[in-house]
């Protein structure tokens, strides 16, 4: 009897060992992007871009955002990212979102991997997991809207060779802020 468990064990064990590895919450986060409207068609004409599974922002009067990503050139990955933002001005509570940032071309990458990188001021208001927002900074402007992970769309564009694009993951937050977005980077 137990050499019958132990041979039963044993077979689940390598059953198990030889299945598919689940995704990882970058390749989830990737795939959300790519479902999601217009942020799909960018990753077949992008030289790459960097991946933002979660980030946590928060605030009263004054507040901050944190997230951790990966950089991919051409699908691999090519080096680690960190986010990190403070913002002051007018907002109220909390929320979690999922961000990517497209590299039309090399010299748009090699501006994001340089060094430390910024983003400058924005708009946004948030609500659950439907989220609409607004942003203008030095880097441009952009707009999009989504309904949460499974019904989640992006519009948006290059400009100066970067394209942005978040979907609300939840929460319940309310800003009007002035602010900026900082990525650090280090190559893999």
């Amino acid at each position: 009897m137990f050499k019958r468990l132990a041979s039963a064990f044993a077979l689940a064990v390598l059953a198990l060992s030889a299945a598919p590895a689940r995704a990882d919450e970058y390749s989830d986060t990737v795939n959300l992007f790519r479902n999601a409207g217009e942020s799909g068609s960018f990753f077949d004409r992008s030289y790459g871009y960097a991946v933002f599974p979660t980030i946590g922002k928060g605030g009263v009067g004054i507040g901050g955002a944190h997230g951790s990503g990966r950089v991919y050139v051409k699908g691999r990955h090519v080096g680690d990212t960190s986010l990190t933002q403070l913002t002051l001005g007018f907002q109220l509570g909390g929320q979690a979102y999922s961000q990517i940032i497209f590299f039309e071309d090399e010299r748009a990458y090699r501006e994001f991997t340089g060094g430390n990188f910024e983003f400058g001021a924005e708009a946004q208001a948030v609500a659950i997991t439907a989220a609409a927002g607004a942003q203008t900074s030095t880097t441009g402007s952009s707009a999009g809207a989504s309904g949460g992970k499974k019904d989640a769309t992006t519009v948006g564009g290059y400009y100066k060779g970067m394209a942005t694009f978040t979907i609300a993951k939840g929460g319940l937050m309310y800003a009007a802020t002035l602010g900026g977005q900082k990525f650090s980077y280090k190559a893999r």
